[in-house]
């Protein structure tokens, strides 16, 4: 078996969020359908044999330790026998403090990746309780399937979505989500909805996000990317922000859009999928 892995760390974007109500401990109760995109950062790990976990390269204002990568390397590392370390090298192309799960996806793809190269044959269900110490989008990440979620996101049930492409806006700020969280004008009263009734709505107006409203208000850069989507049909934050989001029947619709995109904001277009690419990846490996 080669030393050497490298995997995509897939975007996420959240079709709808609606928040029901919240826990003792603060966190916030919710419904979502994740779906899984094709686009995303990428990992190269390499196996070393001294124990030692190094990550090359640094983020911008990102501390090594507070990294997810090394975060989740030093977890899944209790669980290897003496001497399992790695090499990590980070690709990233999505924004921090986007909304597109770009820093639980890396650490899913971590988990992946030496779960694999250090032969500990761990289960995907072992992997995402792991993964949700590290953060709560981390488990869908970890299973690889686009998903109708509830609790904080971790309840899982993979779902079937017709064959999309997205073009997402990135706004020129970078958003907490805690800080939005703390909002006292957040909504955290929204019924519960039964799944199946659902999923062919998740792009209506009938579904929303319950974070909009409150982003935009504190972010005016937010409302002005929506604004501008949705000129070219339904737009949506995904997750707390900052980024926006339209759905479309075709990839070179979605690129035609792209290319009247103001000049002040980054975007991309992506197609959605069911199985997440890093499933796909090491699938193809021996």
């Amino acid at each position: 078996m080669s030393a050497t892995l490298t995997l995509p760390a897939p975007a996420k974007l959240n079709l709808f969020l609606h928040i029901t109500g919240r826990r003792d401990d603060g966190y916030h109760l919710l419904q979502t359908a994740f779906q899984l995109l094709d686009y995303g950062d990428r990992l190269t790990l390499r196996r070393r044999a001294d124990g030692q976990l190094r990550l090359h390269g640094s983020l911008p204002g990102v501390p090594a330790e507070d990294n997810l990568v090394l975060r989740a390397a030093r977890r899944l590392q209790q669980c290897a026998p003496p001497g399992a370390g790695a090499d990590l090298w980070l690709t990233k192309r999505l924004p921090a403090g986007g909304g597109l799960g770009g820093g639980s996806s890396n650490a899913a793809s971590t988990l992946l990746g030496l779960n694999r190269l250090w032969q500990l044959d761990l289960d995907l269900a072992t992997l995402a309780r792991l993964g949700l110490e590290l953060g709560a989008d981390v488990p869908v990440f970890v299973h690889g399937r686009s998903a109708w979620a509830e609790g904080i996101g971790e309840r899982l049930q993979p779902i079937e979505l017709p064959a999309r492409w997205y073009l997402v806006v990135i706004p020129p700020c970078r958003i907490a989500t805690a800080e939005v969280f703390r909002q006292e004008g957040l909504t955290r009263s929204s019924p519960e909805l039964k799944m199946r009734a659902s999923l062919d709505r998740v792009i209506d107006s009938s579904l929303r996000n319950d974070c909009q409203e409150v982003v935009c208000q504190l972010y005016p850069e937010v409302g002005e990317a929506l604004a501008w989507l949705e000129g070219y049909g339904p737009a949506r934050l995904t997750g707390t922000g900052a980024c926006v989001f339209a759905s479309f029947d075709g990839e070179h619709e979605a690129e035609n859009v792209l290319q009247s995109l103001p000049v002040e904001w980054r975007g991309f277009v992506a197609r959605g999928v069911s199985i997440s690419p890093a499933h796909r990846a090491l699938e193809a490996q021996p």
